[in-house]
């Protein structure tokens, strides 16, 4: 049986399914005994596991996080809420040299069993500190899984597999895509029919969301969606528009990529990340080393700008890469 959910719902279903049946799974945070995290991943989790299962943490990413990797390193799987992406640089080095390194350092003799759900992306004027999208970062960080779905049937069938995982997995959700209160009405294309039942979704494969012939947008995360309008709106204009999610940057399907592209012979990425050094650059990098003569034309990259994201909502909108962007850049690709 399935039902209509929310990307937080789908979530916080999976990781309930797995912390019923395996006691080494636990979950720690801000505000996860209580309130369930901000994105009510947890939420009624501190009832019916009791502290020890779930603990509230003090605002100290460094202590709680590296804490964590310890845990996993001893045999649990900790689950770490991490409410804003842009605080990785506090836990920066538990990150960069333990959690991801470990395995490999000793010779596969001890795994890092850990899940780090970070939320990530702006468009709801919470400023520079708060807003960031930087998952390129993280993806750049080798012995990390990186997965970001975008929708609630692979919120869930990627929270079975990132639980299942022996390897660290950051696991990443877009602020505006969860569909929880505070960021409004939840955006229709990330609503899923779910089923009840466990079911996993591999990492290192990417979705066609939407078909198309004559331009391919690939995007991840809120950029999906605003692909999706995007999309609708190059069809009024007889531009039929591939769409393709991401959906994991570390692995990368570099081969879906390429036949996905291949099909259309036009290129564009769109990235809330920032536009250089990034996961835009990777993709289009992917294509031409493999054959640059399946493109028609110039790949183009529609990204936020390598400026701190503004506070004002009129700025900010200016720069996120939302769906006008993106439709302008493939109406002049096909001109």
């Amino acid at each position: 049986m399935s039902r209509l959910l929310t990307m937080a719902r789908a979530g916080r279903e999976a990781l309930d399914w797995e912390m019923e049946r395996r006691d080494e799974i636990f979950v720690l945070g801000e505000d996860v005994y209580n309130f369930g995290g901000i994105f009510g991943t947890a939420d009624g989790f501190g009832a019916k596991y009791g502290p020890e299962r779930v603990i509230n943490t003090p605002i100290s990413e460094t202590g709680f996080i590296g804490m964590a990797a310890g845990a996993a390193m001893a045999g649990m799987h900790p689950v770490i809420d991490l409410a804003y992406i842009d605080f990785i640089g506090v836990c920066y080095n538990v990150l960069l040299n333990t959690a991801s390194k470990t395995h490999y350092m000793s010779a596969g003799q001890v795994k890092v069993p850990m899940t780090l759900m970070i939320g990530t992306g702006g468009g709801y004027n919470n400023a520079a500190q708060h807003s960031q999208a930087l998952h390129a970062t993280v993806a750049h960080i080798p012995g990390v899984k990186v997965v970001y779905p975008s929708n609630a049937y692979d919120a869930k069938g990627m929270m079975h597999s990132a639980l299942r995982d022996p390897n660290f997995v950051i696991y990443l959700t877009h602020k505006g895509t969860a569909g929880v209160g505070w960021m409004g009405t939840p955006i229709k294309t990330t609503l899923s029919e779910v089923p009840e039942e466990p079911y996993t979704v591999p990492f290192g494969k990417i979705a066609i969301t939407r078909e198309g012939t004559d331009v391919t947008i690939v995007g991840l995360g809120m950029s999906v969606h605003e692909s999706l309008k995007a999309a609708d709106d190059l069809a009024k204009d007889g531009i039929s528009a591939q769409v393709v999610d991401l959906r994991s940057l570390a692995p990368l399907d570099r081969d879906g990529l390429f036949a996905a592209v291949k099909k259309t012979g036009r290129l564009i990425v769109t990235d809330e990340d920032y536009l250089s050094y990034g996961v835009s650059g990777e993709v289009i990098a992917s294509i031409v080393e493999r054959d640059p003569t399946v493109l028609r034309s110039a790949p183009v990259r529609v990204c936020t700008p390598d400026i701190p994201i503004p506070f004002a909502r009129s700025m900010e909108q200016a720069i996120l890469p939302l769906a006008g962007r993106i439709a302008d850049a493939a109406r002049k690709m096909v001109k």
